[in-house]
């Protein structure tokens, strides 16, 4: 399998899911909970889209 390299908006994309999960696990700015754990759920929907920019070429 080829790897190649995310395309700037599929990071940036992960990134603002990422930085969603920190504030909300710590609490920086108020973020309403609508799931629970939704910090974990955050992270992961983070992890998975930067995988697949990753593993999928073109996006």
């Amino acid at each position: 399998m080829r790897l190649n390299p995310p395309t700037v908006v599929i990071f940036l994309i992960s990134l603002v899911f990422a930085l969603l999960a920190v504030v909300s696990k710590y609490g920086f700015v108020p973020v309403p909970r609508y799931i629970p754990h939704q910090d974990y759920w955050l992270a992961l929907i983070a992890y998975v889209i930067l995988m697949t920019g990753t593993v999928v070429r073109g996006l």
